[in-house]
């Protein structure tokens, strides 16, 4: 890196930030090109996709760190010095890894990294599995650093960056890894910033006009993967016991099933909502978030914005998993069953009381996999310079924070008494389904979102 944050010439900057912004969209195409498919229970291989940022890392006189918790489950770790010693520390943090695709029901072959047009937009897209979520950030935020290397710039303040393994499943072999194993890599840091926000959500406003929201994920609910099991008599399907395995689990996912959870608005949650309405002009009353129905009016009055706050006004369990006997003639002895829980700041004693009810006695539950819900301050400066770097690429965006309904590596690296902020920033154009993106078939981001978002993280980090 270079030793002076003077800036240059306004036109040299600016033909250098063109230029990032190619650079970006080169960098996310070749991770795509690696596939780092992660199929969950260890079976994960991101070294391809490591060795590449590695390398890309390095060419900007940077040294990372490839670190494996287990063969080819690879994390890279670089610091870059700031120019203030006493400055507190950043994290930026994004996973290599990605979802299983199936390439028989893509348009394109899924780790091709075509460019075509989107059908939904018209506009020039980056196509392929991770273009989303999330190998896009790790290329722009690749791609700002190596830009600063070209004109010799450097942040105020050390920033650490770290692309990990495993955030698809566990988090075990990557931040988790990272945390328990290296915690001293992220000495200093106070702040970090990673997946889920900073992209633009369409929404009309009370007097019919467009408006630009951005959401800054500033909490997260936690996750709660359970496993249900119920035991009873095994025996012939033509004399069934009366202690039937299948039929005491199946009542009892039925009842999670249609359990309508209690509303539980967090201060994250309430700020959301206020910001989101305030932004739309949606009118408000007295006790307008007082009771579940309410709450439920209120939200369904933000339009296409309800999405940021509806999953998150109370806690969830969904059942999605369901196994039990061997053949049909034979009653088992044994069911089990996978439910899908989140579990929002606070939620916590009732979430669990809630589910020892509804399971029952003859019904026992266990976590499979369990992370702690999160919340960032909204009225800090890191919020008030995520805003600055959105308004000075987008002055009509309206900044507001949300709290996640699903998961980040943001449970993991808030153990090191980080707080967490979801930014990855991106203009996205109308009549894109950027929510059904992500783990979704064809895949894909504009090209003009990538080169916005390097706009704006080169902003943010160097603030």
């Amino acid at each position: 890196m270079g030793h002076t944050d003077t800036s240059p010439p306004s036109s040299a900057k600016e033909e250098a930030l063109i230029a990032a912004g190619e650079d970006a969209i080169h960098l996310t195409r070749e991770l795509i090109r690696r596939d780092s498919t992660n199929r969950g229970g260890g079976e994960g291989d991101e070294r391809a996709a490591a060795e590449f940022v590695a390398e890309a890392l390095g060419a900007a006189g940077l040294s990372p760190l490839i670190l494996e918790s287990a063969d080819r489950r690879a994390n890279v770790v670089v610091r870059i010095p700031g120019t203030d010693p006493d400055a507190e520390a950043l994290l930026v943090h994004g996973h290599l890894d990605v979802v299983p695709a199936d390439a028989h029901a893509w348009s394109v072959p899924p780790f091709a990294g075509e460019i075509a047009d989107c059908p939904d937009t018209g506009v020039p897209s980056l196509w392929g599995r991770g273009a989303v979520d999330m190998k896009n950030t790790v290329g722009m935020v690749t791609a700002v650093v190596r830009h600063w290397s070209r004109l010799g710039l450097r942040p105020r303040r050390d920033i650490v960056l770290a692309f990990v393994a495993d955030e698809e499943d566990s988090a075990v072999y990557g931040a988790d890894y990272l945390v328990r194993e290296h915690a001293d890599l992220f000495e200093g840091c106070t702040v970090a910033i990673g997946e889920g926000g900073g992209h633009t959500v369409h929404a009309l406003g009370g007097d019919g006009k467009p408006v630009r929201l951005y959401p800054i994920g500033s909490g997260e609910r936690g996750s709660a993967w359970l496993t249900l099991r119920s035991h009873g008599s095994a025996g012939h399907g033509s004399r069934p016991p009366r202690d039937n395995a299948v039929g005491a689990l199946a009542a009892a996912v039925a009842r999670v099933h249609g359990y309508r959870w209690p509303l539980h608005l967090t201060p994250v949650t309430r700020a959301a909502i206020d910001a989101i309405t305030e932004a739309l002009g949606v009118e408000r009353v007295q006790g307008d978030l007082d009771t579940d129905e309410s709450v439920d009016a209120l939200v369904a009055r933000m339009g296409t914005a309800a999405s940021l706050v509806g999953p998150t006004v109370r806690n969830s369990a969904t059942p999605t998993m369901f196994s039990a006997g061997y053949k049909v003639n034979v009653v088992p002895g044994e069911a089990s069953a996978g439910v899908d829980g989140r579990v929002l700041p606070g939620g916590e004693e009732a979430f669990t009381t809630t589910m020892n009810e509804l399971t029952g006695p003859q019904v026992s539950w266990e976590y499979a996999h369990g992370s702690p819900p999160v919340a960032a301050p909204v009225d800090s400066a890191a919020f008030d310079a995520l805003r600055g770097a959105l308004l000075a690429q987008d002055p009509q965006a309206r900044v507001v924070p949300v709290c996640l309904a699903g998961g980040t590596d943001a449970k993991v690296f808030s153990r090191l008494g980080i707080d967490c902020y979801g930014f990855s920033p991106m203009r996205l154009p109308e009549g894109l389904d950027y929510p059904g993106l992500p783990h979704g078939v064809d895949e894909r981001v504009p090209l003009e979102g990538l080169r916005f978002g390097v706009r704006v993280l080169d902003g943010f980090l160097r603030s």
